[in-house]
């Protein structure tokens, strides 16, 4: 939990009756977690740019001064546990995948649902800001339900599939076992290939001990978790760039932070989310050179495999639509946004999927 020290004592009894005073200098410390490692692009940038920069602000700005307590790795909150660790205060900034939360969060991997997209995390990132505006629900969800504020919307690098062997077509992955992280073990089931709920943190030893033969991941996680050594093939089949990853704030942390840090803290952790885009849109390039010189043998499928894929999935977004409007969620609208949204943005699909 954050604990917010006044500087001066008789801060804390001018706040308990209410009365009116000059704004006392704080220092506020903030639990900071993620159960990814900093390799994770994500996690990184939290570390690396949104801790150092909000310190910075508040500092500069304010009379204010924050103390960071981190916890990556894993080291206090889990990747299935960062979503809760937030809400019941044991951190008070969490960065997670909605993955996890496949039952607390069912639309939010709204993108995850309309495979191979734009591989851009830069235009991914605008849908999903374009759906998040036409959808409010996506947004007023973490206060209203699990006391916690959305701060950040997170973009993943394009997402491809490297695996421990050679393939060349759909058939050679029939029966295989490859991991993939909640909803988008459908990908996988669908085209006739053996899904695997997997996490990253565990993605090394599963690759290596033969859990799976593969993963369906972005270049920066194969090249900073090593696991090209498992894993020396990388195939660019183009599963699309993701925003299904947020970083949130506890609401008690946050109506708790003197008033002049929250603007602050919005600016910065708006700045992160813009970075997620751009700074994967860099390293995606950057990491597929990596693997090219040295590290895995990288390979681009002739485009018809994509759209054969696709096409095993066509009836896929519409099948799972069915499900959650039953949950009486606004699926149909948060679908077909992100569908004309990408292509205002310039993108063509593969395959169109049709949602009523």
């Amino acid at each position: 939990m954050k604990r917010i020290v006044s500087a001066l004592s008789a801060c804390a009894l001018v706040v308990a009756f209410g009365a009116t005073a000059p704004v006392r200098a704080e220092t506020i410390k903030l639990r900071i977690a993620s159960g990814h490692p900093p390799g994770v692009v994500y996690a990184g940038l939290m570390k690396d740019f949104f801790q150092p920069e909000l310190k910075k602000q508040v500092e500069a700005k304010t009379k204010h001064k924050i103390e960071w307590v981190e916890g990556y790795s894993g080291s206090i909150v889990k990747v299935t546990e960062t979503f809760e660790g937030v809400q019941n205060g044991i951190v008070d900034i969490g960065g997670f995948c909605f993955c996890f939360e496949a039952s607390k969060l069912p639309l939010h991997a709204f993108q995850v649902m309309l495979p191979f997209g734009t591989m851009d995390p830069t235009v991914s990132l605008k849908v999903a800001q374009d759906v998040y505006k036409a959808v409010p629900f996506l947004t007023e969800v973490f206060e209203k339900k699990y006391n916690q504020k959305l701060l950040a919307r997170i973009a993943d690098g394009g997402y491809n599939l490297g695996t421990s062997f050679e393939w060349n077509k759909v058939a050679d992955l029939k029966g295989v076992k490859i991991a993939g992280a909640g909803l988008n073990l459908n990908w996988l089931r669908y085209a006739g290939v053996t899904p695997v709920q997997g996490s990253l943190p565990e993605a090394y030893t599963g690759m290596k001990t033969h859990v799976y033969e593969g993963w369906i991941m972005f270049p920066s996680a194969w090249v900073n978790l090593k696991l090209y050594e498992p894993g020396p093939h990388y195939t660019l089949i183009g599963f699309g760039s993701i925003t299904w990853h947020g970083l949130t704030i506890n609401k008690n942390t946050w109506n708790r932070l003197p008033k002049d840090v929250k603007p602050i803290l919005l600016e910065v952790a708006r700045a992160y989310e813009e970075k997620t885009g751009t700074n994967n849109k860099e390293r995606y390039g950057k990491d597929i050179e990596k693997l090219k010189g040295g590290l895995a043998k990288v390979k681009e499928l002739d485009p018809s495999v994509r759209t054969e894929w696709a096409m095993s999935l066509k009836d896929w977004p519409q099948s799972h639509a069915n499900t959650l409007k039953k949950q009486g969620l606004p699926v149909v609208k948060t679908l077909n946004t992100v569908l004309d949204s990408a292509e205002k943005y310039g993108y063509k699909w593969p395959v169109r999927y049709v949602v009523k």
